[in-house]
């Protein structure tokens, strides 16, 4: 007989998915505890009685991961542990009838654009003068900032627009009054996110302004460096690189997807962009920011990608010494332009390039680690863990990249802070050192 759950109204987020989906639910939260509510981000030992879940939608994994937690939590329900959820981001956006139809448990489905109506039935009310105010989950010393949101490229493969919409950007004032008061709080650095970085202000301004923004975001007291994520190649706003080479609070790291290296298969992408056009583009940064950290990730086995593409893009890995490079097979996506195509790379062999294409990436990585021995940086540490201090240089975003390690048996850092740590042994990943 179902029972119906002890805990009274406590509303548990949970975050699935990329940066983009943990603003919105920090934002979400931050709208929640405005109207008094009591609110938690997947907190383990009390899950709440009330269940948002924010989906992601990109890719077949990701899609499945998302399932299998609106899964989890409906089996909750039916055991009444769970009183209610609700499910919105990208998977509920771009498939809703569909999951209605097959997971009928859920109270209701909400889009990208539907927070207004997901605090509705939550029982807030939204909030327009909270400009900048989030509950933010991160550690207490970085924070996510997303500029813009959806995103107005044809990419082939991406089904971005489909279920985040056309690119808008958020104009300058508003993100300075955020990450103000985000310094307030603490913040130290800012991760700057949106679909497509590269074409902020455009569609506001009429130009792109990401320069410009940047600019007046070093302005703001507190907040020590600003990191920039997910540009786009084609039409890169040169001025950029003049702001972080100048500007010692924007980080000299740079992740920008270029997602392949054969000119027909950009073409087939619709990139807007060439082999020549890439390699071009990497030289001038190079030449105008020699120390900055580029990051980039590939799509692998995308249709039409024969041995011999392959074999040139393995050959430009090589040549090109990615400081940081993830890779993922492609995910074959309805409704896609590529979605039309034959997908004509089988599964294990996606598979098996990739991992050919990390382990290339391994022993780059292991090789310009090396020659940080012995050189000293500015490191930012977020936790501990275990026996180490765990933090990270201007070079290194959160997650996804190198990890400076401190031996914690030996010496004491304060987490949140900034420390100049000498490196004494590297790894293909990790950096191992002391302070100075």
């Amino acid at each position: 007989m179902r029972t119906k759950s002890s805990k009274r109204n406590k509303i548990n987020v949970v975050t699935l998915g990329c940066s983009k989906n943990l603003y919105d639910s920090e934002v979400l939260m931050g709208q929640l505890k405005a109207n008094d509510k009591e609110v938690v981000h997947e907190d383990p030992n009390d899950e709440g009685n009330i269940v948002v879940i924010n989906t992601c939608g990109f890719i077949g994994k990701a899609k499945e991961e998302s399932i299998n937690t609106i899964l989890h939590y409906a089996e909750k329900k039916a055991e009444g542990l769970v009183d209610k959820i609700f499910v919105t981001g990208c998977l509920s956006e771009r498939y809703k009838p569909d999951l209605e139809k097959e997971i009928p448990d859920v109270d209701e489905y909400f889009g990208t654009h539907d927070l207004p109506n997901l605090l509705k039935v939550l029982e807030a009310d939204y909030k327009h003068e909270l400009i900048g105010e989030r509950l933010t989950t991160t550690p207490k010393h970085y924070a996510y900032l997303k500029i813009a949101e959806g995103c107005d490229r044809p990419c082939s493969f991406c089904a971005i627009p489909i279920m985040r919409g056309k690119h808008k950007s958020t104009p300058i004032e508003e993100l300075v009054i955020e990450a103000t008061k985000l310094a307030e709080k603490g913040i130290k650095e800012l991760i700057l996110i949106a679909q497509d970085l590269t074409y902020y202000g455009l569609d506001i301004y009429k130009k792109r302004e990401l320069a410009k923004l940047l600019k007046e975001l070093v302005k703001v007291d507190g907040i020590e460096w600003i990191r920039l994520h997910y540009a786009f190649p084609a039409g890169f706003p040169l001025d950029v690189l003049e702001v972080m080479k100048n500007e010692p609070k924007v980080c000299n790291y740079l992740d920008i997807p270029l997602q392949h290296i054969n000119t027909e298969i950009l073409k087939s992408m619709r990139r807007g962009t060439t082999r020549d056009k890439t390699l071009n583009l990497i030289k001038e940064f190079r030449n105008e920011v020699p120390e900055m950290a580029i990051r980039t990730t590939l799509i692998i086995g995308y249709p039409g990608e024969t041995e011999e593409i392959f074999e040139e893009l393995k050959q430009w890995v090589i040549d090109s010494r990615f400081d940081r490079l993830g890779a993922f097979a492609y995910s074959h996506e309805e409704n896609t332009h590529a979605g039309s195509l034959n997908d004509d790379v089988p599964e294990d062999v996606k598979e098996a390039r990739v991992a050919e294409i990390m382990e290339i990436q391994a022993q780059i990585s292991f090789e310009l680690n090396q020659e940080k021995v012995g050189k000293r940086f500015k490191c930012l540490f977020d936790k501990k863990d275990g026996n180490y201090f765990i933090g990270r240089t201007e070079f290194d975003s959160p997650d996804v990249d190198n990890e400076v390690l401190i031996d914690a048996t030996k010496h004491y850092i304060q987490v949140g802070q900034f420390v100049n740590i000498k490196i004494t042994e590297a790894g293909d990943f990790d950096l191992y050192g002391e302070p100075v």
